[in-house]
């Protein structure tokens, strides 16, 4: 598993504060629109990594994705980098469109894989329609949470189910391209509001966050940990844009590299 530092040590290490922000001067070379509508340049799309911030609930992805937001809301000019869409909240929107709760999830395993089925297929759309508007997105979510969700709380064997369907392999074709961030449970965000599903104890919180770095190792998919020690959201942020970078440099090489 790899942690913020990028060894595969234990969580509990401290972290150095990064400070390269996303339009720093690696992505000068080219331009970006003054308006909020993306660059027509296809060329340059495929060299920006998109954003995957996920984990358990209550862990502050979403927090951490709105001060993202926030930071790209006015790039410096002369960069490359436009702003990214924001695909957040799906989930929420799903349940309250299809009423259901989180006590579903917990008392029938079918409304449980019907409810992920769901949330998985318009995580896919909601991608989609991110890329209409934008070269790349931030996301509180992916695809993978549906199956960890699923196998946790409907049965093992539901993770085959949603691999079958093509919104897994269309989301997962974007995240193998992406960076991926895993929040680590145990943070003190934790607060019921009715709608997100909670977890009966720490321990139980903490089994669900191994889970998704499980199934992230499982499907062959990169990421890193923010380590649920690192609470200031200016640092979260910052460790967030420094790897971010590193994504970016990687891809542009391999693609002009690659065969």
């Amino acid at each position: 598993m790899k942690i913020a530092d990028g060894n595969t040590q234990s969580l509990g290490v401290g972290v150095t504060q990064h400070a390269y922000p996303l339009t720093s001067s690696i992505e000068q070379r080219l331009r970006a629109n003054n308006s909020d509508t993306y660059t027509n340049d296809m060329a340059s799309r495929k060299y920006i990594p998109n954003i995957y911030i996920i984990g358990p609930q209550s862990t502050g992805k979403t927090t951490l994705v709105n001060k993202l937001r926030s930071d790209l809301e006015h790039p410096v000019a002369d960069t490359l980098i436009v702003k990214p869409q924001i695909v957040s909240e799906v989930a929420r929107t799903v349940l309250r469109k299809h009423k259901f709760s989180a006590k579903d999830i917990w008392t029938s395993t079918i409304r449980c894989l019907e409810l992920q089925q769901l949330i998985l297929e318009a995580q896919a759309v909601a991608e989609k329609e991110a890329l209409n508007h934008s070269s790349w997105f931030v996301s509180d979510r992916s695809g993978l949470d549906c199956m960890a969700y699923a196998k946790r709380y409907a049965a093992a064997d539901a993770i085959q189910e949603l691999q079958k369907l093509p919104a897994w392999t269309e989301v997962k074709a974007r995240m193998e391209k992406s960076l991926i961030v895993v929040c680590e449970a145990g943070t003190p965000c934790l607060a019921d509001d009715g709608v997100r599903l909670m977890p009966t104890s720490e321990d139980d919180w903490m089994e669900l966050f191994h889970e998704f770095c499980q199934l992230l190792d499982d499907t062959g998919l990169e990421y890193f940990v923010v380590p649920r020690t690192l609470l200031d959201l200016s640092e979260r942020a910052e460790l967030v844009h420094a790897k971010w970078n590193e994504k970016w440099q990687s891809v542009k090489h391999n693609q002009v590299d690659g065969p």
